[in-house]
């Protein structure tokens, strides 16, 4: 056992040490610590199980401890496990690159380039729209969730709790709204709004990207119509801006696609990647046309850590496993199943509003029924009772009222079926 936890302690014990010991500007959802993990389980220091529906926040596609990544890791180990790729370059990044660049969607030529996270990701797509267009401005959309850190933030359309106390943020930042049809708001808004952000405060040819989830992420799990990526890329072509998809956490068969792009006839000029890209290793990518990508001058880009070689390693054999287990297939079939039986819930729960969603990247938001308002209390109370039997779930929405299901793909049949007989019970309590 590790030295730091070889002598025995309770939950109690270190959630009062952690508390004393890490700020609290670090949330933490769970009053339990992790031990161990395999696939879709995870055992506390005390010996509870819990069947994990977070995976890590979409990092967990393809499970907790995957024997194919953990051997790809250890080959890497013993033959090294850092050189930092601009010094000491290595060929598995430059391989990892072309299998990218040949997986994400339009055949031009792409380049692609590694980072850690996906906030560094999002970052540096800014960085290579302003080199490559001699522009400052960014686009972005209400609810749409960017990363931590301050372009990032900037970048990030929800103020609780991503950017309260941080300002004053980059500028050329601007936010249009994301059709919600739940809460009102359609494409034809959101077009209207980019229309009139044009007119008002910004040239469109100042405009280096406009950046969005196909997706909304922490927003809520709100898909982008298809006719809204249709107006943005008319958008694009007409002013010559970059149209950049986020798809940190809709990557790598999340929504029944190895990409969420691949939902729509619009083809993106860069993306951003991470989460379930290295199984749980800290690895994000960006992707785009080569003309852009080569807009930042040799020295540019980069970082210490950026495109780590036991993450490279992961990343290649987490490829290898979603065509092996066919898991961009198995995100459907799952999907299915959950949205099955929380459609037959919803007659029995009038709280739950809606149910939305592509392949496995599911949804559930409650209102409440007598004032038809978004409800995060009924969120929690479902959440709480799913807990309280062993699943673990996630929120998410502009309002904190809708529960997100990030189960791994790979997990066993049995124990999704499990999962869904505890996520029955714990609906009847909102």
């Amino acid at each position: 056992m590790n030295k730091m936890t070889e002598h025995l302690v309770s939950n109690e014990e270190l959630h009062n040490r952690r508390l004393a010991a890490t700020p609290r500007g670090i949330g933490v959802m769970a009053n339990f610590f992790i031990d161990k993990a395999l696939n879709s389980e995870v055992w506390d220091i005390e010996g509870r199980r819990f069947i994990d529906f977070g995976g890590g926040i979409a990092v967990l596609n393809t499970g907790h401890r995957h024997p194919k990544i953990i051997a790809a890791i250890q080959a890497q180990l013993e033959r090294f496990t850092h050189t930092c790729y601009q010094v000491l370059p290595y060929e598995s990044y430059v391989t990892l690159a072309e299998r990218i660049n040949k997986l994400t969607p339009g055949t031009h030529a792409k380049k692609t380039c590694f980072f850690s996270s996906g906030a560094e990701g999002a970052e540096n797509a800014v960085k290579i729209a302003r080199a490559s267009t001699g522009r400052p401005g960014i686009i972005a959309f209400s609810g749409g969730f960017h990363g931590r850190t301050l372009m990032a933030c900037a970048l990030t359309g929800k103020v609780v709790p991503y950017k309260v106390g941080f300002g004053p943020f980059p500028a050329d930042v601007y936010h249009i709204p994301f059709p919600m049809a739940l809460h009102g708001v359609t494409v034809e808004d959101s077009i209207n709004a980019l229309h009139a952000l044009f007119k008002a405060d910004v040239d469109p040819k100042r405009i280096a990207a406009i950046m969005i989830e196909p997706v909304q992420g922490e927003g809520g799990f709100y898909v982008a119509p298809p006719e809204l990526m249709r107006a943005l890329r008319q958008e694009c072509d007409e002013h010559g801006i970059l149209l950049v998809m986020d798809e940190v956490q809709t990557g790598f068969g999340r929504t029944g696609k190895l990409f969420a792009t691949e939902h729509y006839d619009v083809i993106p000029d860069m993306m951003v990647l991470a989460k379930s890209l290295a199984g749980g290793m800290v690895l994000s990518a960006v992707c785009g046309k080569a003309e852009a990508m080569d807009g930042p001058a040799p020295g540019g880009l980069g970082g210490t850590y950026a495109g780590n070689p036991l993450a490279i390693a992961a990343a290649h054999a987490v490829l290898d496993v979603m065509e092996e287990e066919q898991l961009v297939e198995r995100a459907n079939y799952l999907g299915e199943k959950l949205v099955k039986r929380l459609k037959a819930a919803q007659a029995k729960v009038p709280a739950l509003k809606e149910i939305r969603g592509l392949g496995s990247m599911i949804a559930a938001e409650f209102y409440d029924p007598t004032t038809d308002e978004p409800s995060t209390d009924a969120m929690k109370r479902v959440q709480a009772a799913a807990l309280e039997e062993g699943l673990i779930l996630l929120s998410c929405g502009v309002y904190v009222n809708a529960l997100r299901f990030l189960y791994p793909l790979t997990i066993q049949d049995s124990v999704f079926d499990e999962a869904l007989d505890i996520l029955d019970r714990a609906l009847l309590k909102a």
